[in-house]
């Protein structure tokens, strides 16, 4: 199952996307054949629209950007890194529910649950 219903990152869009956000950003690693990242794809979905434009949450596909995930010694799928002014915040590795992921996102990026 493809993720993309979020928006897409790649190596080369990151440091515009992510790093250069006027917000704190989530940026989900995954890969095609991750099945923990397939769980937890619709929960983001939905957190993404509840959150709204507090706290974006991106997409990366791990295999195909190989460059970001170094970077980041993303050693695990799927992982949520959280960036607040351009700087990792924090990072959440493996498969939780929705309700989880919403209180530890919105903790690692600073902003109130609605």
């Amino acid at each position: 199952m493809l993720q993309p219903v979020l928006t897409a990152v790649t190596d080369a869009t990151f440091a515009e996307l992510v790093l250069a956000a006027d917000r704190p950003v989530v940026l989900d690693f995954w890969a095609e054949w991750c099945p923990s990242c397939a769980r937890i794809s619709s929960s983001l979905t939905e957190l993404a629209d509840e959150f709204g434009d507090r706290l974006p949450i991106l997409a990366i596909d791990a295999d195909a950007n190989p460059e970001t995930m170094r970077a980041y010694k993303v050693m695990s799928l799927p992982t949520l890194l959280v960036f607040r002014d351009g700087e990792l915040a924090g990072s959440l590795v493996g498969a939780r529910p929705k309700a989880a992921l919403r209180i530890a996102l919105a903790k690692l990026a600073g902003i109130e649950e609605k």
